[in-house]
Parts: structure tokens; sequence; C-alpha cells
């Protein structure tokens, strides 16, 4: 499933929260070496959880934020231009506001927005 994109391809949007994309800088291979090391700690917390072992569940959160923090999905931003980070926020609330009503409108009237995704 694709997501709506903000014009300058630092976030996309689900349920109307902005999330930041992995830096695009990134190699390739550091880039596939990061996800599976995000996969696999995500995996890890889910089995945590399912054990019910609170020390093995922060330390797989801990390798979680870890991964997205070399991706560049949390921690500084990967961007230069002094843009402030809106990670998690809501899209309407932000600088994106505009842009994320005119996706609300298109989504009305068409019945898909704009990434092609059926409502």
């Amino acid at each position: 499933m694709r997501y709506p994109t903000t014009p300058d391809g630092r976030y996309f949007v689900v349920r109307g929260r902005l999330w930041r994309y992995t830096d695009p800088a990134l190699a390739e291979a550091q880039r596939a070496e990061w996800t599976r090391a995000l996969m696999r700690a995500r995996r890890d917390v889910q089995a945590a959880k399912k054990s019910a072992d609170k020390k093995r569940e922060a330390a797989a959160r801990s390798d979680v934020n870890a991964a997205k923090v070399a991706l560049g999905e949390r921690g500084p931003v990967w961007w230069s231009d002094g843009a402030p980070d809106l990670n998690r926020r809501m899209a309407r609330n932000t600088i994106y506001a505009d842009w994320f009503a005119a996706l609300q409108i298109d989504e009305d009237r068409t019945g898909t927005n704009p990434a092609g995704t059926q409502k």
C-alpha cells in the first residue's frame, strides 16, 4: 500500500499523521542492513511481549529505536535546510496543512487518494 508523500519527500501520511521517510542518501547496502535489523528487532519485541518478558521487551524496543535512528526515521533530521522535524505530528497542524486538506478534498470527491489507494 502506498501512502501520500509530502511535496518535499520528507514524510508520508498514515491516518493523518506524518511519518519520516528513510534518509535517501543512505547507501542501498546500509539501508538494507538496517531494515533487516529493524524487522528483527520488531519480531523480538513481539516475542518478548508474548512471553511477558519486560526486560527483553525493553532491549528489543531499544534495538528498534537504534535501527530507526540509523535509517534516519528518528533522531537528527537528514535534510540540511533548517526545517523542523514534524515526525509523528498530525499533518493538519503543520506547514503541510493546506497540502493535506487538498488531499482530503480530492479523496472525498474521487474515492481515492493521490497515491491511488481506495477508501
